[in-house]
């Protein structure tokens, strides 16, 4: 189980991010859509972060993919998620909805795509 302290181990291969997108499931949120996988491996969860160019420019795509990383830290610390891929990505609104707002989307979209 990790701690609020330590990031959740990430996905960085294309191929990882494609296969979620395939075979996942997805979750349509304010400030992010959210795909997930959970096979029966026993491995920590492992996130990835994507922002495509109609987010705006580098700036602001960085500033999502920020967001988005803090609040996955925030939000998964604690949770017991054993076999879980996530992708997280974001929308134009992601970097200016408020942060509160933003961690209680992903709550609520992990509890409903894990159920």
């Amino acid at each position: 189980m990790a701690n609020a302290q330590t990031p959740p181990a990430r996905l960085t291969r294309r191929a990882e991010f494609l296969r979620l997108a395939a075979r996942g499931k997805k979750v349509a949120k304010h400030g992010f859509v959210l795909q997930a996988v959970q096979d029966g491996r026993d491995e920590m969860p492992r996130v990835g972060y994507t922002a495509t160019k109609k987010i705006g420019n580098a700036v602001s795509r960085n500033r999502a993919k920020r967001r988005l990383r803090e609040a996955a830290r925030l939000v998964l610390a604690g949770r017991e998620l054993r076999g879980v891929e996530l992708v997280l990505i974001a929308r134009r609104e992601t970097g200016d909805i408020a942060f509160s707002r933003l961690t209680g989307n992903l709550a609520r979209a992990l509890d409903e795509v894990l159920a």
